[in-house]
């Protein structure tokens, strides 16, 4: 068993929770014979089964992370034949459609993220707060404060003004 990190190194402590989370993710994909299917790909897939082919960009908004996270993820998808590529109204935009080999996958897919999601219900009912709720409001308390702010209030001097005066 891996050792938990230092408490107060969120970061590190978050990225060790999605570990084990879409470790284990993985791992019924794998059990169900697909050890390429990534946790990841899931959302993607969903959204565009339900809104039909879109460009990147919109797939990026419907999933909730950046263009350039989406953008990776939808390469990764082309390269495991789940999506295609094909150019959109102008040269820059490129629409994403789902390929036959996603949709044949897709009774194990929406299988697998229902199971899922009743094992964070589960997960849930163990914890002091819901996970998802906690990471919300933790969203939006750093949409109000950005995090960098708070790190420069409780530095004793500004780092530019340290390295000037050394």
């Amino acid at each position: 068993m891996t050792p938990s990190p230092d408490r107060e190194a969120v970061g590190t402590l978050m990225r060790h929770v999605l570990e084990l989370l879409d470790g284990d993710v993985a791992a019924v994909y794998r059990d169900a014979g697909l050890p390429e299917y990534r946790p990841r790909f899931s959302p993607p897939i969903r959204a565009l089964v339900a809104a039909g082919p879109m460009t990147i960009r919109d797939l990026a908004t419907a999933v909730g992370v950046t263009h350039s996270a989406a953008s990776q993820t939808v390469a990764q998808l082309t390269r495991a034949g789940l999506v295609e590529l094909s150019p959109g109204t102008d040269a820059r935009q490129r629409i994403v459609t789902l390929t036959g080999r996603a949709r044949e996958l897709l009774p194990v897919i929406e299988a697998e993220w229902a199971a899922t999601a009743a094992a964070m219900r589960e997960l849930d009912a163990e914890l002091p707060m819901p996970l998802a709720g906690l990471l919300r409001a933790v969203e939006a308390a750093l949409r109000d404060r950005p995090f960098r702010e708070r790190i420069q209030a409780c530095l004793p001097d500004p780092p530019q003004a340290a390295l000037e005066n050394s």
